[in-house]
């Protein structure tokens, strides 16, 4: 066994070296060990190298070495072994990496996606407090007489701390701060980077007095309507909470949505509580084409409106048009509305005799050079709009309506129903009217492989099931 210690468990390049000597000299990975820190003292004495007339030429393509600058920082120690064994395969198979079942190739993926997840983690999550200067643990010397300092303390899954320290000397460069961690600290003085010795959460500060304009800050911008609390912890895991100072607010905010949710939707309805509500279709058409009560009415495209009988039995309600439904001026005729059209036709419901309108009347997107992406709605544009489908349904007064999505639920309900739970089922209006929930045809078209036949055959059974209750409310 030909043993080989890393003295920085996080060092790509010594990494690199020692791997390339390794494959030269054509050592297997069963015969080569990898070790941390200090040797193994009862490994096995090193076997003779495999005699080769020459080193051999060892290749390695850049997709593998960008996974192994992040694998590298794993906390797992098999990892070095992982990366070795790889690289060694690489030799005799150049596209192993395109072997997305390769047990090897599927673990390597694993390890570099987790570390980049916890860099991101640390970007996102670490908050700095101030601290005198003369103040804390600063085993380097100080950073400057006087003044002040910003510290944080972070808890990182895996050895990426290093690694991450130029996104935070770009980002703060003119300020003086300190990044301690369980392993070792970081310290920024203005000029150049220092590293320190590992540090305890108790030497950073608890809090500092910026603190309740930051909590002020995160409550005006946290919107209920928008609020998923399962994907919210999922992206700002628990464990993070205990070194977020926004984190105390997070209960009363999640307590008090519903109540803040309403009183936003009044104030959207407040806007129109002078008006009169339009007498004709034609009417609505035209308020929508004047109306610039929101930024996506403001932005510059012409406005969609519904079409179809004035007296449809059937009412087809999507999120907003797209780019071909605002150059041509008529909802669902592109992509989604095509797929639309052929999932109705096989269910038996006539498109024509229904009518068809969208949530959000103005197409909101982002520019991409030549090309308008599609951007969703925000929960208080759909609210904003919602007089204007309120109106609609008036006059059409329908005895079904089909709601695409949630956002176009939303301008039905008031609320963000949750597409898993409440599709495929009739949900009453108080004006004796019926929803009939399914996903958006556009969400069909994102998919492939099994998820796109899976979903698919869900919307034919929603489609089937909004056939059926057309028949009983005839």
């Amino acid at each position: 066994m030909i043993a080989t210690t890393l003295a920085e468990p996080d060092d790509f390049e010594a990494w690199r070296a020692e791997a390339r000597r390794l494959v030269e000299r054509g050592v297997s990975p069963d015969a080569a060990g990898w070790h941390e820190d200090t040797a193994d003292l009862f490994a096995a004495p090193a076997a003779a190298p495999v005699s080769v007339d020459r080193a051999r030429e060892v290749r390695a393509s850049r997709a593998f070495m960008n996974l192994a600058r992040s694998a590298v920082l794993h906390s797992d120690p098999a990892r070095l072994g992982l990366l070795y064994r790889v690289l060694w395969r690489l030799q005799e198979h150049p596209r192993l990496l395109d072997d997305a079942a390769d047990r090897d190739v599927a673990a390597l993926e694993r390890l570099a996606r987790q570390v980049r997840r916890d860099i991101h983690k640390m970007r996102a999550f670490v908050r700095f407090r101030t601290m005198p200067l003369e103040d804390g643990p600063l085993e380097n010397g100080p950073l400057e007489d006087g003044g002040e300092r910003f510290v944080a303390w972070f808890e990182p899954d895996h050895r990426i701390e290093r690694a991450n320290a130029a996104f935070f000397v770009n980002r703060f460069a003119s300020q003086q701060w300190s990044i301690l961690t369980p392993r070792l600290s970081l310290h920024w003085d203005g000029a150049a980077l220092l590293e320190g010795p590992p540090a305890t959460r108790a030497d950073a500060p608890a809090e500092d007095a910026t603190e309740e304009l930051w909590l002020g800050y995160y409550r005006s911008i946290f919107n209920p309507a928008r609020l998923k609390i399962g994907m919210m912890v999922r992206e700002m895991p628990r464990r993070y909470w205990k070194n977020l100072p926004e984190a105390r607010a997070i209960p009363e905010l999640v307590a008090g949505a519903q109540q803040r949710e309403a009183a936003m939707i009044a104030t959207g309805t407040d806007l129109f509580a002078a008006e009169t509500p339009p007498a004709s279709l034609s009417a609505v058409a035209e308020g929508i084409a004047r109306c610039r009560r929101c930024a996506i009415g403001c932005n510059g495209t012409r406005a969609v409106v519904g079409e179809g009988p004035a007296s449809a039995g059937l009412m087809i309600i999507g999120e907003q048009p797209g780019d071909t439904e605002e150059r041509e001026g008529r909802p669902f005729v592109g992509p989604a509305g095509q797929l639309l059209d052929a999932a109705l036709a096989t269910a038996g419901v006539d498109r024509a005799r229904a009518y068809v309108t969208n949530a959000v009347k103005h197409f909101k997107f982002a520019p991409r050079g030549k090309r308008r992406l599609h951007q969703a709605p925000t929960a208080g544009e759909i609210d904003m709009c919602r007089w204007w489908l309120d109106a609609e349904r008036a006059l059409v007064r329908p005895r079904v309506i089909l709601a695409l999505g949630a956002s176009s639920a939303r301008g039905l309900l008031g609320r963000t129903p949750a597409i898993g739970r409440e599709r495929g089922q009739a949900i009453a209006l108080p004006d004796g009217g019926t929803i009939w929930l399914t996903a958006h045809p556009s969400y069909l078209l994102r998919l492939d492989g099994e998820a796109r036949e899976r979903e698919h055959g869900r919307f034919a059974q929603d489609l089937a099931g909004l056939a059926r209750l057309l028949g009983e409310s005839a």
